[in-house]
């Protein structure tokens, strides 16, 4: 039977095992969860929006024949890991996490290493500052619990509704952005600190490097648990466990 793949996407690792798969001519759906009003194009078929849960999922991955799993979410996409996983082991699908390595501190990084939201949030409280909250939009909202700083929101879309922040501004970006870039964004916003999640990978590194640069703290947040399961962080592997199951 040949392979007809389930790519649960998102991440720049995501389109480039998107664009492999095209050139291979392989079967395959890219999923987006739906988070970004206007998502990259990809060179497969692509759908946008939840499947329903666990049971969505497996039912989905029945219904549509799909023989491979890759798992190339955000690494700080839990919840769809672990859907993903549990709805694999349902249906009886081989699931394989495509992922990249976490970000590591290198001489001249200053990070306060903290395990959640409410961790990041302590880190900044005290001395007003100015605060770069490399974050996306889902967890800004939570730092108005720490008012006395003014926050820095760069974001994929223009927001909605205003973030509940009481001192804020709002750069609208989609990366990768580069290093040099981001330490004049940095400069220009007079950023004293970094909050960021350790996404790993080299799209979203330049702020790592920018910091690193400009002797600025960062409050680096750890990445989640997530489930057990092969785990690749190439291209090349990817296809290697297509092959091997």
């Amino acid at each position: 039977m040949s392979a007809n793949l389930l790519i649960l996407g998102g991440t720049t690792e995501a389109s480039s095992l998107a664009k492999a798969v095209a050139k291979r001519k392989l079967k395959a759906v890219f999923s987006y969860a739906g988070r970004v009003n206007s998502p990259r194009e990809q060179p497969i078929p692509q759908r946008v929006g939840g499947f329903g849960g666990v049971d969505g999922l497996a039912a989905y991955l029945r219904d549509n024949n799909i023989t491979h799993v890759i798992d190339a979410t955000h690494p700080f996409a839990a919840k769809m890991s672990w859907n993903a996983y549990n709805a694999c082991t349902e249906a009886g699908v081989p699931l394989l996490a495509f992922t990249r390595p976490p970000w590591v501190a290198q001489a001249g990084d200053e990070w306060v290493h903290v395990s959640d939201m409410y961790g990041a949030v302590a880190a900044v409280s005290g001395t007003p500052k100015r605060v770069m909250l490399a974050l996306g939009r889902l967890h800004m909202e939570e730092f108005a619990a720490a008012p006395d700083n003014h926050y820095v929101l760069r974001l994929v879309d223009e927001p909605k509704i205003a973030p509940k922040l009481p001192d804020h501004s709002v750069i609208v970006a989609r990366g990768p952005f580069t290093t040099e870039a981001d330490i004049a964004l940095f400069k220009e916003q007079r950023i004293d600190m970094v909050v960021c999640k350790n996404a790993g990978g080299k799209g979203a590194e330049a702020k790592v490097h920018a910091a690193r640069e400009l002797g600025l703290p960062m409050v680096m947040i750890d990445r989640p648990d997530l489930p057990p399961r092969d785990e690749v962080a190439t291209v090349k592997a990817v296809f290697d466990w297509i092959d091997a199951h």
